[in-house]
């Protein structure tokens, strides 16, 4: 049988939420465009978009304490919040008008409302929050943001929590009920589910291994069809490889000099899930707590109310833990076959600066059933092994790359584009708050390779985020008016907050 060959105007490689964010951003500034996807698995959102491999926090910095850092003057830096959650408000508006317009049916399969905690013990730590809240409470991002050192109203936000507590230590809280929970799996399906039909080529079982430009000067990717078992050819102008922990290996394929100098550095880890009814039944939030020192931002611990397969459930985590694969579906030599010759010192030189996070991942892989439970009990303190299992979550491969303030070999926490000098190709990179902001990012995307289009589609863009090029922290009452459209749209409704005495 004779190899495959055929021609787009864009190719996305991998079938998670970037790649169907990128899809539908696409399809409606152009429908004209003739766009592959490339999947290797049998599904579309299985690796990190799955949302047992994600902590489906709607990443809006409302709980989320290593956004907020303490400067030296003792003041808190709320700049990296504040923009994390302008970026999840684009995401919320895009969602917004897809249900609108009924491209996407019964959001509640994929987002439902739930207050965001902040949790701290000690007094320094108290101190922290307390500042934090101040810092935020006026901010139109976190207007109804509210504070606790009160043991009872503590047992009101959080009983599960609070039940059979030591209280002689300090404890205080943030509580803010414009938080949600966001399946971001269940988001991947149902985008799909659209792009299939809008007649988008979407290709499962279909594992890409290799990339290269034709002498055409178009990109021309070698796909296996593992079903078939065959090769395949495919061209496009544009490429976007969004696929995961796997992207890295793919953008260093492309040759481009963007890739060169990158390397990744690929971090497990697993949560512990509830199996007792009666427990999770007496929580009804996320909450977040403080990162113990060494640990990576990533590894924050939190315990989620979460709804998964339209269940209420209830997990604890994550737990982190080092393998060699990019993926769960990845191979053992994934991170060998990574280093190349231009970033083996970049690689190196990260393995000297992070021993303290070596060590920490570790300890974590050597960590006990019982161990684990010791850290469960934290945060729930008559916790019995037999209510919690453990589920291996996904894989995150975070970048290093040499930076000009940092040096040779820094490692990055958070999600980073790599573009080619023409725009022809560009891979997603990172992890952290990576989903949550997706739209923003995939904005970002279509600005840097597709700028001749640009304002030809800006009203569309307006259409379908009216907040786009718009800072909504400097423009308060625009925000109220969109605040009110989204909780319409997607169903989500915030309580008033209760008035504290002081």
């Amino acid at each position: 049988m004779s190899n495959k060959h055929t021609q787009a105007d864009v190719i996305l490689i991998g079938a998670g939420i970037m790649s169907a964010t990128l899809g539908s951003l696409l399809k409606e500034l152009s429908p004209d465009l003739e766009i592959r996807v490339f999947e290797k698995l049998e599904n579309p959102g299985e690796e990190s978009s799955n949302e047992w491999n994600n902590a489906g926090t709607g990443h809006s910095a409302l709980c989320e304490l290593n956004y907020t850092s303490e400067k030296k003057d003792g003041s808190i830096d709320i700049n990296k919040a504040v923009n994390i959650n302008e970026q999840f408000q684009l995401s919320r508006q895009f969602w917004s008008y897809l249900v609108n317009r009924k491209l996407i049916r019964n959001p509640e399969e994929f987002i439902r409302a739930l207050p965001h905690i902040s949790l701290v013990q000690g007094e320094n730590n108290v101190n922290f929050l307390r500042k934090r809240f101040k810092a935020l409470v006026n901010h139109p991002l976190f207007k109804g943001m509210e504070f606790t050192d009160d043991k009872e109203m503590l047992k009101e936000w959080m009983p599960l929590i609070m039940n059979d507590r030591d209280t002689n230590e300090p404890i205080a809280a943030t509580k803010i009920d414009s938080g949600t929970d966001v399946n971001f799996g269940a988001l991947t399906r149902l985008l799909f589910q659209e792009l299939d039909r809008t007649e988008i080529d979407v290709n499962y079982n279909h594992s890409v291994e290799d990339i290269k430009r034709n002498s055409e000067g178009l990109w021309e990717v070698k796909v296996h069809d593992m079903k078939d078992e065959k090769i395949e050819y495919h061209t496009a102008k544009f490429v976007f490889i969004g696929a995961g922990g796997g992207s890295l290996p793919l953008l260093q394929k492309t040759g481009i000099k963007e890739s060169k100098h990158i390397g990744g550095f690929p971090v497990s880890g697993l949560f512990m899930v509830c199996n007792n009814p009666d427990v999770i039944e007496q929580h009804h939030a996320k909450v977040y707590g403080k990162a113990k020192v060494g640990a990576p931002p990533m590894s924050v611990p939190h315990l989620d109310t979460r709804f998964i397969e339209g269940e209420k459930s209830l997990l604890f985590g994550p737990f982190a833990g080092f393998s060699p694969k990019f993926l769960k579906t990845g191979s053992l030599f994934d991170l060998i076959h990574s280093v190349k010759s231009d970033n083996l010192f970049t690689m190196l030189s990260a393995g000297m600066k992070e021993l303290p996070l070596t060590k920490y991942l570790v300890q974590q892989v050597v960590l006990s059933n019982e161990k684990r439970m010791e850290e469960l009990r934290e945060f729930i303190p008559n916790a019995q092994s037999k209510d919690w299992d453990v589920v291996i979550a996904g894989q995150r491969v975070q970048v290093i790359k040499d930076t000009e303030d940092g040096g040779k070999g820094t490692l990055q926490f958070g999600t980073e584009v790599v573009c080619g000098e023409d725009g022809s190709v560009a891979a997603l990179l990172g992890a952290s708050p990576g989903a949550s902001t997706a739209v923003h990012v995939m904005l970002e995307v279509i600005k840097k390779c597709f700028p001749e289009h640009l304002q030809e589609w800006e009203p569309k863009i307006k259409e379908m985020i009216p907040s786009y090029g718009i800072a909504l922290s400097e423009n308060p009452e625009l925000y109220k008016k969109i605040e009110v459209s989204i909780e319409q749209a997607l169903g989500l409704k915030s309580e008033e907050p209760m008035m504290i005495p002081s």
